[in-house]
This record gives C-alpha cells, structure tokens and sequence, in this order.
C-alpha cells in the first residue's frame, strides 16, 4: 500500500510540474510553486527527485510519451497513407484550437535552456527525433522517393506551425502548413 501511495505522490509531482512548466515556463516554476500546487512537502519532492532539473526532465518524458501516442493514433485514423500525411496537419490544428494550448513544450523549454546537453534539450531533441521518424515512416508508406528528405521538410512544416500558432495565435498556420506539404507530396 505504502508503494501505491509513493506512486502516486510521484505521478501528482509529475502532473502538476508537467502542466507548471508549460503554462509557464521552467523558470517561472519554482520549487515552491511547486509544493503549494501539488500540495506535497518540499521532502517528498526530494525523495523523488534529486533536484528541479531531475524533476523536468521526467515530467517532460512522460509527455513525450503521451503526446507522441495521441499524435500517432490521431493521424492513423486517415484511410491511406497520402491522408495520414495530410492528416499530420488536421490533427495539429485541432489541438491548436484546444483550451490551453500553448505551442510546443519541448520547443518552449528548450528555448530556455543554453547548453545543448542540458537534459531537457536532449529529451526535446529526442522527441523531435521520434517525430521525425514517425513522419519517416509515413513517407515510406506513401512510397516517395526519399523519405528522409520529405520528412525532414514535413518536420520544419510542422513545427513551424506549431510556432506560428502559438506566438501569432494563428489555428490558420496547420492548413497553410498543408497546403504546403500537399505541394510536396504532388497532391
């Protein structure tokens, strides 16, 4: 029962830094902002975690994991694979329009970190690595002639208008996004 309990003062610690952070910021997340919201000890932060960075890092591991899970299973609905490639861009602009959206977590903490082995910009890099294969992988499915060069341009289109709906408030950036991508593909 005890394990049960740690289990989830650990999972509340995660959720609550997790949606901190991306309303917010890293910085803007303090130690204790933290406590009051999760309503633990500044302790049983500790005893998880060795210190705010440990803490990010696994909160943002966990949302690569979802999001890259939500993001597959809602481009997958699409029928064909030239549709799961245009679906890329459905599905993000549905989420742009979401109560609290608020861009690219992984682009946002990233941008508040320097040093490129900071532990937070490599688990951003990862994530968009795992993008990037995913969108690989589709542009295989579609049988284009060189799938990591499509891909690599389908990623900057996708991120670009997740940068362009967050900072414009622009939900308009997913279909100009795919209008481009449908000039790539030749559809």
């Amino acid at each position: 029962m005890n394990e049960l309990i740690n289990t989830e003062t650990r999972d509340i610690i995660l959720d609550v830094t997790e949606k901190l952070i991306y309303k917010s910021g890293i910085a803007a997340t303090s130690m204790d902002l933290l406590v009051k919201t999760a309503g633990v000890s500044r302790k049983s932060i500790y005893r998880y975690f060795a210190d705010k960075d440990q803490l990010v890092a696994a909160a943002l591991q966990r949302r690569d994991i979802r999001w890259m899970h939500w993001y597959r299973n809602a481009v997958d609905q699409a029928e064909t694979p030239a549709d799961r490639l245009l679906n890329l861009f459905t599905v993000l602009k549905e989420w742009f329009a979401s109560e609290g959206f608020r861009g690219c977590a992984f682009i946002n903490t990233s941008g508040e970190t320097g040093d490129p082995q900071n532990p937070v910009r490599l688990i951003a890099k990862e994530h968009k690595q795992k993008l990037l294969d995913y969108v690989v992988e589709l542009c295989t499915e579609q049988g284009v002639a060189d799938p990591q060069q499509l891909a690599r341009q389908l990623l900057i289109l996708i991120d670009g208008a997740i940068t362009v709906a967050r900072v414009m408030g622009d939900h308009s950036a997913a279909d100009n996004a795919q209008n481009m991508a449908r000039k790539l593909l030749d559809l």
